[in-house]
């Protein structure tokens, strides 16, 4: 299967969206990523509900959601609203992790659950039955244009194992650093779904990049 692609809104023209909005609409993009950031749980802010709000009625692509934030079932409702389709809460923010998938998918969304790089795969034993997708951060969450860690190919290869060993059908999406050099290694060793940044809104041609990408 090739790849799925997801374009990092982080890494957009903030000071003219609809031009990059309209860039992925046109591109074989397969979902929007929009990274949500409160300045506790990572080190920095990104973008809240008004930017999604404007967003969601121009995107013809589905929205992937990862939420970087505390408590971020206080905002499911929210998310429902704006028809997004999946959203992505960190194992190391969830106190109640079942629970909080299990109101994400009741509200009629994908549920994923994303991975710090320090978190281990084993952790998901337990749960990797019950989400759509697991989220590997291949950089410390919280800033773009970081340098992929190469130990995420093992990390992405065990967890495969893992889903294939409980008979799970959680995809494996992995953010990061992922550029034309390390997206083949990712995907090499199981990955489903590539979060793009840096690597397609600096180049002179997103949309192309985006399609050697979907060609991997």
């Amino acid at each position: 299967m090739k790849p799925l692609i997801a374009p990092s809104l982080l890494s957009a023209n903030f000071a003219n969206l609809q031009a990059d909005i309209d860039m992925i609409n046109r591109s074989k993009a397969d979902w929007l990523h929009l990274d949500i950031m409160d300045g506790v749980f990572v080190p920095n802010i990104s973008f809240g509900f008004p930017v999604i709000e404007a967003i969601a009625p121009l995107t013809r692509k589905p929205l992937d959601v990862h939420l970087m934030i505390t408590q971020p079932e206080k905002f499911i409702s929210r998310l429902q609203d704006l028809g997004v389709y999946m959203v992505n809460v960190h194992y190391e923010a969830c106190l109640h992790l079942h629970r909080t998938l299990q109101e994400i998918k009741k509200a009629g969304m994908k549920a994923g659950i994303t991975l710090n790089p320090h978190t281990p795969v084993v952790l998901l034993e337990d749960i990797i039955t019950d989400a759509d997708m697991i989220l590997l951060m291949s950089v410390n969450p919280g800033f773009g244009g970081q340098r992929f860690i190469p130990q995420t190919t093992e990390k992405i290869a065990r967890l495969k194992e893992m889903i294939l060993r409980k008979n799970a059908t959680a995809l494996i999406e992995v953010d990061g650093g992922i550029n034309l050099e390390t997206a083949p290694l990712v995907v090499g060793a199981g990955a489903d779904i590539l979060v793009c940044g840096n690597s397609v809104f600096s180049v002179d041609n997103p949309e192309e990049t985006i399609a050697r990408l979907k060609e991997l």
